[in-house]
Order: structure tokens, then C-alpha cells, then sequence
């Protein structure tokens, strides 16, 4: 039997039992055990929608998700049956300019597990099996846990973040937002060598995650006035929180001529912005969307780095989707939480 977490539209999650999937040519069956709920996985349960993307049919939700490989379809190839993988949840079209430009990240095209994007929508990878492009597949390093193995698909996002800011090492970076990608983009900033890592949040429990995952500094974003505050202006900010206040943060905190990459997802629509800060110091205000070949380096940081664990904050079985969102959607307990498939 083949169960999977449908949204039907606001606020109606179900767990249904789905089709035995297939695997046509050139896709590979993928027995899921663990998979990752995402920010967006909790907007279209809260809100039916993901920004300007609307729930138009139900949806299999999630795109962090690793298994077992079980089979192929015709002309596919890639780790044997029985290895253990993580998917990586795009699939570029490799024919726009962007692809062609290397940035497949930003392609016009792409299909990404679990997306409302696109009509009829990509069907996602929260289901005991999936099938998906067998280029998909990525088995993982030995010794990576699957559990661990999870966080790849956001730690990945944290990865790109961090590159687009340019050089990090032994520099003064400032996170805005220590959700689950904040805390990952901390990890990632630590990674690539940042002298001083500040986190902002409002939730106390958030900037113990924020801690566990190698921040130097945590403050409280609505006190200006914190004395956790390090004495010197930052010299990159990311701003993860996806609220306006979160940017301005960033924009008046970092330091002239510095970096600043907005990263969380905005509210649709508008949002106020610090234009004037953002000519007088002359900062450098980039965006980053998902990754690509930072997928690869995320299994490999995963592997080599068993405190990610600490970001873990529950494990819940499928048949308990509906408690495992409402954990998710609660910051002031969670940071990550994960569906098992295997219960």
C-alpha cells in the first residue's frame, strides 16, 4: 500500500492511499523513509498557496525527501536497488538561457517536486514511493544516517545563499530569520569559514537552534538595543526570514558597501523597502533562489558534520502528518521535522 500526504486546499491535508507507481523510461521507484517538511509545504496548508502560486488540483506535497532505490524503468541507470539516496527535487528544462548560462537554479522551465507552479501541478515526494528522473538520484556517502541525509535538500538552499554573498571567510555575517534555512544558512556561513556569525530572531527557542548550529551572536529582533549585538557592522547580511522588517534589518546593519542577500520568500505583493539606505551606503542587494550542484556538496558537508542532528526536532510517522505540521508550524518548539514513510 502507498500512502501519501495530499493537500486538497486550505487547511485539508489528507493521508490517502495512492497508485502503485511505475517507473516509465529513463525514471527510477524510490521507496521514501524520511522526508523533510518545508516552509512551503506549510504555506499551502495554511494558505493553499505558495506566494502567487494557487492550489488549482490536490497535490502529493514535499521536495526533501531520500529512500531506497527499488527500480528503473526502460534505458535508466543510476545506484543499484537497494542503495540508499536522496532526490534532488528539479528537473531544468537544460535548453533556456539560463540553463545554458549554468543557473539552472533560475530556470524558466524547470519542474520541482511538490510545486503548485506549474498546471497540472509536479506532484511531490511525500508518498512510501515515488518515481522520478533517474538523474535525480543521488546515493549517499557511507556512513550518512538517512535521518541527516534529509536536511540536504534545504541545506543546499542555505549553500547557494551563502555563495551568492561572495567571500565569507573570516567575515562578520548577519542571519535575519532562524527558522530552519536560517539556522542552515548559519551552519553554511560557518562552513565556509565566517569569523562571526550574528542570528536575529524573535522566539528564544529559534536562537537556541540558531546556537546549536554555530551562531557567535544571538539577539532578539525586536530589541535594537540588544547588548548581544557585536560592536562592528556586518560585512554580509541574509536575510531568511521572508518579512520586510528582517531586510531592513539587514540593509541598516551591514556595514557600507556591503552585501545583502534576501533569501526568505516575501509576502506577495509589495513590500516597504529601504531604497535610500540601500544607494547612500551602496550596498550590493542580491536574491537567491534553490540551488543546483550544491546539492552534491550538501551530502558530503552532512556526512562530515553529525552536529546538523541537533536541528532534527521531531520525527513523526506518516499516519500522524496532520500533528507533524502543526510541530512544524510551531517555531516557539521546532526547528526541522521529519515524515517516516517506514512506519
Amino acid at each position: 500500500m502507498v500512502l501519501g500526504c495530499v493537500i486538497h486546499g486550505q487547511g485539508d491535508l489528507r493521508v490517502e492511499e495512492l497508485p502503485e507507481p511505475e517507473p516509465a523510461p529513463g525514471q527510477a521507484l524510490v521507496a521514501i523513509r524520511y522526508g523533510g517538511i518545508c516552509g512551503s509545504d506549510l504555506h499551502y496548508h495554511r494558505h493553499g498557496g505558495v506566494g502567487d502560486f494557487r492550489l488549482q488540483e490536490p497535490m502529493v506535497l514535499g521536495h526533501e525527501v531520500v529512500g531506497t532505490v527499488v527500480a528503473y524503468g526502460a534505458g535508466a541507470t543510476g545506484p543499484s536497488a537497494g542503495t540508499p539516496v536522496a532526490v534532488h527535487p528539479a528537473t531544468p528544462c537544460e535548453v533556456c538561457p539560463e540553463c545554458a548560462d549554468g543557473r539552472a537554479n533560475v530556470c524558466r522551465d524547470t519542474r520541482y517536486l511538490g510545486s503548485a507552479a506549474r498546471f497540472p501541478h509536479v506532484q511531490g515526494g511525500f508518498a512510501s514511493r515515488i518515481t522520478v528522473p533517474a538523474a535525480q538520484l543521488r546515493a549517499l556517502p557511507d556512513g550518512l544516517d538517512p535521518r541527516r541525509a534529509a536536511l540536504a535538500e534545504p541545506l543546499s538552499v542555505a549553500l547557494h545563499a551563502v555563495r551568492r554573498a561572495g567571500a565569507v571567510k573570516g567575515r562578520h555575517v548577519l542571519v535575519t530569520g532562524a527558522g530552519p534555512i536560517g539556522c542552515l544558512t548559519i551552519a553554511a556561513a560557518r562552513a565556509a569559514g565566517a569569523a562571526t556569525i550574528t542570528a536575529t530572531d524573535l522566539l528564544p527557542r529559534a536562537l537556541e537552534f540558531a546556537a546549536a548550529a554555530g551562531a557567535t551572536a544571538c539577539v532578539r529582533a525586536d530589541d535594537p538595543d540588544d547588548p548581544n549585538w557585536p560592536s562592528d557592522e556586518a560585512d554580509i547580511a541574509i536575510e531568511a526570514s521572508g518579512v520586510a522588517a528582517g531586510l531592513d534589518t539587514c540593509l541598516r546593519r551591514v556595514r557600507r558597501g556591503g552585501v545583502v542577500v534576501q533569501l526568505g520568500m516575501l509576502p506577495p505583493g509589495q513590500s516597504p523597502f529601504a531604497g535610500n539606505v540601500l544607494v547612500s551606503r551602496e550596498i550590493e542587494l542580491r536574491g537567491a533562489l534553490r540551488f543546483h550542484a550544491e546539492f552534491d556538496d550538501a551530502l558530503r558537508l552532512l556526512a562530515a558534520e553529525p552536529s546538523f542532528d541537533a536541528l532534527i526536532s521531531g520525527v513523526r510517522p506518516v499516519g500522524e502528518a496532520a500533528e507533524a505540521f502543526a510541530l512544524a508550524a510551531d517555531r516557539s518548539q521546532s526547528c526541522k521535522v521529519l515524515l517516516d514513510f517506514a512506519q
